[in-house]
């Protein structure tokens, strides 16, 4: 099932990426290339868990010194299809429990598409309300997913 985009409810970030879909996949697949890309630099990730398949838990920490690490996203993934399409929530955390994140619930659909020059890369993210959406938006949606996708496109495009 793919939900339709409501721009109400949900944010889009779209790129072509300049790359084969494989490489991208692999991005999103291997725990160390998902680190170098995952949050906005100059922070770092550090992968506590990558498990792409249904149910599979995705929890990173995020440090701003590269020394001390705290919480980032503990998640679980509800679809997986490769090198096409990974749905995941912070709704369920990582061990399967009902969440309550800070700011806000989402579930990111990131889809990934063949073309002629590389790969049409789509993540929507949606919200469970448009005061939610409003929310994600102004603590900067555009920059934060923004600039991940530009890093994951510079990861996989060199």
């Amino acid at each position: 099932m793919k939900s339709e985009f409501d721009p109400e409810l949900d944010l889009v970030v779209e790129r072509l990426i300049r790359a084969p879909r494989a490489k991208v996949w692999r991005a999103w697949s291997d725990p160390e290339r998902f680190a170098r890309w995952w949050v906005p630099a100059p922070a770092v990730c550090r992968v506590r868990r990558l498990e792409l398949r249904p149910g599979g838990a995705m929890v990173t920490e995020l440090s701003e010194d590269g020394t001390a690490f705290g919480p980032h996203l503990d998640a679980s993934f509800l679809v997986v299809e490769e090198l096409e399409r990974l749905v995941f929530t912070n709704a369920i955390d990582s061990r399967w429990r009902p969440a309550d994140p800070e700011p806000l619930l989402m579930t990111a659909e990131v889809s990934l598409a063949e073309h002629a020059e590389g790969t049409d890369y789509r993540v929507v993210v949606r919200h469970g309300s448009a005061a939610a959406r409003a929310l994600h938006e102004d603590l900067g949606f555009a920059d934060g997913w923004g600039t991940v996708t530009k890093q994951l496109a510079a990861a996989v495009e060199g």
